[in-house]
């Protein structure tokens, strides 16, 4: 797990994008050009939560090494320490894979 001196604010993750493999299941070997972003990554930094109407802390139901699936087009991209990074809220993670 890679370490950032970064921290996201309330309800946001830090996330690395897993690299997609380079060969189909059939032997097939795809280019860089053709492949297509994964939806899958490993969380890097967690936000402290989001507060609630009463202005309770909601902590987040995602922790640093989880790994999870989220949206195509989730996030924004930064470069962080030489590294490509996704920050998005935990609402655009649709799961955890256990």
């Amino acid at each position: 797990m890679a370490q950032t001196n970064f921290r996201p604010l309330h309800d946001r993750v830090v996330v690395k994008r897993v690299e997609s493999e380079e060969k189909t299941k059939g032997g097939i070997i795809i280019p860089d050009t053709a492949k297509e972003k994964p939806q899958e990554g490993e969380i890097i930094a967690v936000g402290s939560g989001a507060r609630d109407e009463s202005g309770k802390l909601v902590p987040l139901d995602v922790k640093a090494g989880d790994r999870v699936l989220f949206g195509k087009w989730s996030g924004t991209e930064v470069k962080l320490n030489g590294e490509d990074l996704l920050i998005m809220k935990e609402s655009d993670i649709m799961g955890v894979i256990a």
